[in-house]
């Protein structure tokens, strides 16, 4: 393991950090190398114990907004935030428009290019609430299956006059939204749910253009799949992590070195604060540096002043969602899927044996 660039004061110190820390050099990233299971290191009592890992295991929300959530997952090897991500993106299922009967389209736009759109609209409804539809069931249930129609015929203003030339004021209908998706309960579905539970996720979602003479009738069957099949059942928009950056300062950094030293970091990362007649540079929040070792391309700066490194069990997860379901319940979804794939790869040992 290479330790060019770096000083330490101890072998002690050096595998304590190999444990915890990815180490960022001007030309290499020291301490990354996977031990022979998560972490085993040589020299260290690293069995497993449940009562240790449950001991270091944490969650700390950072932010939580309507469609977004941040939170640190600390204390797991980064295996498990991987697959947290693969499932987001792939394993949780979602609703939306698969099949698309058009019976009029006078637009511009082609029928599969505005069958492709129109199943990229995320809609409100919850998954957990319908089946997956079987293959061969063109018709679709209420249990599996969400009817909308979308009728918008474009025409001209009756109350226009020869100096508009605004197309708000030319036409009618000129833009087709999905406001304009007209639910179509199916058996009792009306009894158990509402317009706005099952509708798009946002009503100013524009699908098409059109000018006078221009048509849409369309009827359209939404129903549950995951993002394995196709992107648009996908329930998130990102979902991804990063490891917690970590900024040290060896030495103190003052004047016009200060001021360079925070220029070569994300904004925050590093304040300068009153010392005297001089600035002095201080750490004031490595959470969101970019990790761009641009300080490295200062002589004076690079050597024996900052440590950049990264925690190594100390994941920064981020999830958007589409709208569907709230980021905190798909990643409660995540824990659940990831628990029955635990419990099925188990049982198939087990048999195996």
């Amino acid at each position: 393991m290479s330790k060019s660039k770096v000083k330490y004061s101890s072998s002690k110190e050096y595998i304590d950090e190999s444990r915890n820390e990815l180490v960022l050099t001007e030309f290499e990233v020291l301490n990354a190398e996977a031990t022979d299971f998560p972490g085993n290191h040589h020299g260290f009592d690293d069995s497993w114990s449940f009562e240790k890992f449950k001991k270091r295991l944490k969650i700390n929300i950072v932010r939580m907004e309507n469609m977004e959530i941040e939170f640190d997952l600390i204390g797991v090897d980064p295996a498990i935030p991987n697959a947290f991500r693969r499932i987001l993106l792939s394993d949780i299922p979602t609703m939306a428009f698969d099949k698309v009967f058009m019976f009029n389209n006078t637009s511009i736009i082609q029928d599969e290019v505005l069958a492709h759109r129109l199943g990229l609209i995320p809609l409100k409804a919850d998954p957990r609430l319908f089946e997956f539809r079987a293959e061969d069931d063109d018709a679709g249930t209420p249990e599996d299956t969400l009817e909308f129609e979308l009728k918008v015929k474009c025409s001209w203003n009756p109350q226009r006059t020869k100096d508009h030339t605004n197309p708000e004021h030319l036409y009618r209908d000129f833009r087709v939204l999905t406001s304009h998706l007209k639910w179509m309960p199916l058996g009792g579905q009306k009894d158990i749910f509402t317009p706005d539970a099952v509708g798009p996720v946002d009503d100013k979602i524009l699908i098409a253009k059109m000018r006078p003479g221009h048509e849409l009738d369309i009827k359209l069957h939404a129903m549950k799949g995951t993002g394995r099949e196709h992107a648009k059942f996908s329930p998130v928009a990102t979902a991804f992590y990063r490891l917690l950056p970590q900024v040290k300062l060896l030495k103190e950094v003052e004047g016009e070195a200060a001021q360079r030293l925070q220029k070569c970091f994300s904004p925050g990362v590093i304040d300068l604060v009153d010392s005297g007649e001089k600035k002095v540079a201080k750490v004031n929040d490595a959470r969101y540096d970019i990790c761009s070792r641009n300080v490295f391309r200062h002589e004076d700066l690079k050597e024996d002043t900052v440590k950049l490194t990264r925690a190594r069990d100390h994941f920064i997860f981020y999830i958007e969602s589409t709208g569907a379901l709230a980021p905190e319940v798909l990643f409660t979804e995540a824990a659940k899927i990831l628990s029955q794939k635990c419990r099925v790869f188990l049982d198939e040992l087990k048999n195996g044996l």
